[in-house]
């Protein structure tokens, strides 16, 4: 029987396994950053698997007899994709946080096996938990010189060599002279040498630097050194350096080859070095080990300071919000005139969205791949259409896209869930639409005092859900980049506690999050309603401590005619008249004619 490309790629792969005399490999979504989104170069899970998600991880073992031979391991959001993507014959589908790859291992790999990873592409922690679970049955945990997927992708595309750009100060509202000085002054403090950035995003937070490396977020491939005198090194390949690059960073950062980052980590014998085990891969760690210096394990010293936005990221935000929503209003409008005609595709509405942003101005690109799904694929949490598996917008039905933009003042994120006419939603689809409405808004008009975490707020959001015996697989909330990632921590609002993901994060004035409840029927419809939300101080009288509440920063209206009006109280029905005011406020002078009219119609209050 004749197999397919994957069936064929993890064939070569198993024989490049044999070669390098390891009984299996473990294939993750990662780059040398430990980044969330990668460029082209890195998509190793993909090539081998099929795979589109976000996040995700594979593990090949050498016996392709053994029951499991393979496995694939993704979170709630991708068990639906993962099936329609993964070919179940070559490989088993493993959920997290149910199982893990270490657990899974120790289960399945055959005693005294050598598993491989790459250590670049792998966290410390995550290699401690493997090594423990192969040594427990006899085994090791092997860190290859070379990636065995990279041997058999005989088309790999080469790491993007498109030039640094340098984000102007009226973006970013601080100098990186500034921002590297109180970084200096941190490093001090606490006794340090140095600190290792190697986060794409933190990098480009601290020099006010931006890239097109990968596509959805403008960060450039890179390494930075900083060092207690206010100095730094950037890494960063000789081909991305431009004078204008050079004369932003000034003498205080000496631009080096990216091939001598690990040069340098050698030469810090002696020295005490902060390094963020969850943003630095093992090899940093290694390297450093093996150099003799002393490494002192902490976070990120720009994470926090990144994720508090000052006034003018938070002005700048508000203003790509005001263009954004205006483009998004736009297509709303456009699509329930041509959604009922029964011609418009997940693609083509994708491709209309994607128009209107153009349109409003000063797009550098999507913060993410639209998921634009209709019907049941909307019940895929991230769902990712392809020309395979674009659907038509079926009159009568429920349609969800959820989607952003990159634009140099701010980065935006918004889903809106819609009614595909004729007719009116059934009363099934109204309440949970409606159930998911109550939580947005309970989190919306939440008042909390200093020192609440995300995990502390999510029940607000489920409540409502839960009282009918529903819920949803993701997280209620996640922080968002400054013209940088769209999934940016260490804050996050979800169940999870116990310092996991940033939701025992207290929540500071100047955070961005989203806001996003939702509800999936698999096989039949999804339902996401999505805000980004600032931290801001409130004003309480006689108030005892110091107390926060969200600024609602998205301004697009909800779709009414999903609503079930009896469902809402007198307080959720003024936050949805206020809300929709202020969109028409905001909104209604860009827009003209028609589409001005429309506005006006799906902004006029409730009850």
């Amino acid at each position: 029987m004749l197999m397919n490309t994957h069936e064929a790629r993890l064939d070569a792969l198993r024989k490049e396994l044999d070669r390098q005399s390891l009984d299996g490999f473990v294939i993750p979504i990662s780059d040398e950053h430990m980044s969330e989104y990668v460029g082209a170069y890195a998509q190793r899970l993909a090539w081998l698997t099929g795979f589109g998600g976000s996040a995700g991880t594979a593990v090949v073992l050498t016996e392709a007899a053994r029951n499991p031979a393979a496995a694939m391991f993704v979170d709630g959001r991708y068990t639906l994709q993962v099936r329609d993507q993964v070919d179940g014959r070559l490989y088993t589908y493993e959920n997290v946080p149910q199982t893990s790859v270490a657990q899974w291992l120790g289960a399945h790999a055959p005693q005294g096996a050598r598993i491989g990873y790459d250590a670049w592409l792998h966290s410390k922690g995550w290699a401690a938990t493997a090594r423990r679970a192969l040594e427990a049955n006899g085994g090791s945990l092997v860190a290859v010189e070379s990636n065995p997927i990279d041997a058999v992708w005989e088309d790999r595309p080469q790491p993007s060599p498109a030039p640094a750009l340098v984000h102007d100060d009226a973006f970013a509202g601080k100098s990186s002279q500034a921002k590297r000085e109180a970084l200096s002054a941190w490093l001090v403090e606490q006794n340090l040498d140095a600190a290792v950035i190697s986060a794409l995003d933190s990098i480009a937070w601290l020099l006010n630097i931006r890239g097109e490396d990968v596509e959805r977020t403008p960060v450039a491939l890179s390494y930075v050194l900083a060092h207690a005198d206010g100095t730094a090194e950037l890494f960063i390949a000789e081909e991305k350096v431009t004078p204008e690059l050079s004369r932003h960073l000034g003498n205080a950062v000496r631009i080096m080859p990216r091939d001598a980052f690990v040069p340098a980590l050698q030469d810090l014998h002696g020295k005490r070095i902060a390094v963020d085990p969850e943003r630095a891969v093992e090899a940093i760690f290694a390297t450093l080990e093996q150099a003799g210096a002393g490494i002192v394990e902490t976070r990120d010293p720009t994470v926090l300071p990144k994720a508090v936005k000052n006034p003018v990221e938070q002005q700048g935000h508000r203003d790509a919000q005001a263009r954004d929503g205006a483009a998004v209003t736009r297509f709303l409008h456009w699509l329930e005139q041509e959604g009922p005609q029964g011609t418009v595709t997940e693609l083509s509405a994708a491709d209309a969205l994607h128009t209107f942003r153009k349109e409003c101005g000063d797009l550098r690109d999507l913060s993410f791949d639209t998921i634009s799904g209709a019907g049941p694929n909307g019940a895929v949490v991230h769902y990712r259409v392809s020309e395979e598996t674009s659907r038509t917008l079926e009159p009568g039905s429920v349609y969800l896209v959820d989607s952003g933009g990159q634009y140099p003042d701010g980065t935006t994120d918004i889903t809106r869930t819609v009614w595909i006419g004729p007719g009116d939603p059934s009363a099934e689809v109204k309440d949970r639409f409606t159930r998911v409405l109550k939580g947005h808004i309970a989190l919306a008009r939440a008042v909390f005092p200093r020192g609440t975490a995300g995990h502390q707020l999510d029940i607000l959001a489920r409540q409502f859900l839960w009282q009918a015996g529903l819920d949803y697989a993701h997280g209620t909330g996640h922080g968002v980049g400054s013209f940088l990632s769209v999934h940016e921590g260490p804050q996050r609002i979800a169940k999870s506690a116990g310092g996991q993901a940033g939701t025992d994060q207290e929540l500071l004035a100047g955070m961005f999050l989203s806001n996003e409840p939702g509800y999936y029927k698999t096989g039949e419809y999804g339902i996401r309603i999505e805000n980004l939300v600032l931290v801001e101080p409130r004003e309480i009288p006689g108030a005892e401590d110091d107390y926060f509440g969200f600024e609602t920063l998205t301004l697009v209206p909800i779709d009414s005619r999903m609503v079930d009006l009896s469902l809402l109280t007198s307080e959720e029905i003024a936050w949805w008249n206020a809300y929709h005011a202020r969109v028409l406020e905001v909104i209604g002078p860009q827009l003209h004619d028609e589409d001005r009219a429309w506005l006006e119609e799906r902004c006029r209050a409730l009850g």
